[in-house]
């Protein structure tokens, strides 16, 4: 599979996520959406722009991004 496939597949997957809304989320798992989608869009394109495989990029990115989101809303959560 070439790399322009799958981040065509990615950006697709990542667009019918954004359209289905997050309506009845609640802050918390908004952030680790939104910082799952973010991560793997990069994880993604940075392999793409390195050579490297890019379905591990996005994986990769996703989780660290998943995990970033959740952290963040822990922290403002305890800060306010």
């Amino acid at each position: 599979m070439s790399a322009k496939t799958v981040l065509g597949k990615t950006v697709l997957v990542l667009g019918v996520l954004a359209m289905t809304g997050c309506a009845d989320m609640t802050s918390q798992q908004q952030r680790m959406v939104s910082g799952g989608a973010a991560g793997a869009a990069i994880g993604a394109v940075g392999t793409v722009m390195t050579g490297g495989c890019v379905a591990c990029g996005a994986a990769i990115g996703g989780a660290v991004g998943t995990g970033a989101g959740y952290v963040i809303d822990k922290i403002e959560k305890n800060g306010k």
